[in-house]
């Protein structure tokens, strides 16, 4: 019903997605306590850095999704475990792993997250529309390493208050952007990742120019994400040279039969890119 309803209106596309999250983030409350998030097992359990692993190594990394569906393309791929995917990508060498949590418009869910936590020892992001603390709590709760901020859903003030909250609990942040504006009226130290989705959300075309029109706006502080119909080594090659250091990466992958060997391919393709310079 969301699928269909969306692809009708997409202007409206965030504020439907926005006003699901607010009841879904009440029901949430009312089924699991603050508490019993904070005395979860694996909240208390030690980070695993993806912004050491950037500085560490001084080199591109990919960010590899597991994305079920979406609300421009529909099902995209619901035929593989979690499991399968996510350890795939992680033999492939892929930086981190993003993995949606949320239901209604993107198929995934809490389980998922919790079940790519335990099949691999790499960074996982949860990709949700975060707009309280709640959730937040949630992803520490769940194994998370790194939550998303959209700079689309949140007033400033929020924002910097939940990037906040997210660093008091060793949680990184990776904010996200679509225009100089949003860019502009975000940026603080509690961010540890900018992110330029490339794709409009309001009509869903992409395109690397909104990434690369960014690039220099961008202070060196931040480390630099590109987001959004990415699917090719030559594209990668162009958004590296303008600063890009992790490409977050999911359709072209899950669309294939073997998501973890389409990331490898991938990689392999860039670094012979990268050989040739």
């Amino acid at each position: 019903m969301h699928d269909k309803f969306l692809k009708k209106n997409t202007l409206n596309i965030l504020d439907t997605i926005i006003a699901r999250k607010k009841s879904e983030i009440l029901e949430a409350k009312n089924s699991i306590s603050y508490h019993k998030l904070e005395k979860s097992i694996l909240f208390d359990s030690k980070n695993i850095s993806l912004k050491d692993k950037f500085i560490t190594n001084n080199s591109f990394g990919i960010i590899a999704e597991h994305k079920r569906k979406s609300p421009s393309k529909g099902i995209i791929n619901d035929s593989f475990s979690v499991e399968y995917v996510t350890q795939g990508y992680q033999n492939a060498g892929a930086y981190a792993l993003s993995i949606l949590t949320d239901t209604d418009f993107f198929g995934g869910s809490p389980q998922d997250l919790l079940l790519a936590r335990k099949a691999t020892q790499i960074p996982i992001l949860r990709k949700d529309f975060i707009i309280d603390e709640y959730q937040i709590l949630e992803a520490k709760a769940w194994g998370a390493d790194v939550i998303l901020l959209i700079a689309a859903n949140l007033e400033p003030k929020v924002l910097a208050h939940l990037a906040k909250f997210a660093a008091s609990l060793s949680l990184e942040v990776l904010m996200e952007v679509h225009d100089k504006s949003e860019l502009l009226h975000n940026l603080h130290p509690n961010i540890d990742f900018i992110g330029v989705n490339n794709r409009n959300l309001k009509t869903f075309d992409v395109s690397i120019d909104t990434s690369l029109q960014l690039a220099d706006i961008i202070p060196n502080d931040f480390i630099k994400i590109a987001e959004s119909g990415l699917t090719s080594a030559t594209e990668i090659s162009i958004l590296q040279k303008a600063g890009f250091k992790g490409f977050l990466i999911g359709e072209s992958f899950m669309k294939t039969d073997n998501p973890g060997l389409a990331c490898k391919k991938l990689i392999d393709e860039i670094d012979v890119l990268s050989n040739k310079k």
